[in-house]
């Protein structure tokens, strides 16, 4: 029975880890390119909450969202509580929730070759929150 039971504990850590993240998204009401990426995420199985707010300025700086990796809009990782800034593509977040030691990343600015704002071409880089190449997609 004990060797039955750890195989079945084993599954359910197995299918926990596999799940796909969940994001709570903080935008402004009127960006399209923001949309454009929460569509980005949804199509690659990625959940997401939006929450337009006025002040993301505001949520960068609570969320401690370094300023010069600044972009359109955050967002919070549920349950690990990690960051990610810009438009970062859909892998990068999933190599990020595989990464619970890393805090954030971010996609600084708004690159023209990132998911939200043109087609992506193999060269966009994500960089952790120290500034260090983290995926490129």
């Amino acid at each position: 029975m004990k060797p039955l039971l750890g195989v079945a504990l084993l599954a359910l850590g197995t299918l926990a880890y596999a799940a796909p993240p969940a994001l709570v998204v903080y935008k402004d009401a009127n960006c399209g390119c923001c949309e454009g990426w929460v569509e980005h995420l949804n199509e690659a199985g990625i959940q997401t909450k939006v929450i337009n707010t006025p002040d993301v300025a505001a949520i960068k700086t609570k969320l401690g969202v370094p300023e010069k990796m600044g972009s359109c809009h955050t967002a919070v990782m549920q349950g690990s509580g990690q960051i990610i800034e810009g438009h970062v593509p859909a892998a990068a977040v999933r190599k990020l929730a595989a990464n619970p030691g890393v805090k954030g990343i971010a996609v600084p600015g708004m690159p023209a070759n990132s998911p939200g704002m043109g087609p992506m071409d193999g060269n966009l880089v994500t960089v952790d929150f120290n500034g260090k190449p983290f995926s490129r997609n």
